[in-house]
């Protein structure tokens, strides 16, 4: 393994501080559910963004998910 394989991300090295805490289950349950809330958040805002600059409208996106159910 090389050397800047085994470097940790910044976010990596914050959340093993958490650990250091020994944190409850519940703890981690609540950490776990901001990390899922913040980057899907992230995602969304990025989807909005790609679609705006793509002029894609709500509608499009509607019509796409009822392709794939079919």
């Amino acid at each position: 393994m090389n050397s800047s394989a085994s470097k940790l991300s910044p976010l990596q090295l914050e959340l093993l501080k958490i650990y250091s805490f020994d944190p409850t289950e519940e703890e981690l349950y609540e950490v776990k559910n901001l990390l899922a809330q913040f980057f899907a958040r992230r995602f969304t805002d990025k989807v909005a963004q790609a679609a705006q600059e793509k002029n894609i409208t709500d509608e499009d996106l509607d019509n796409w998910l009822e392709e794939d159910e079919q």
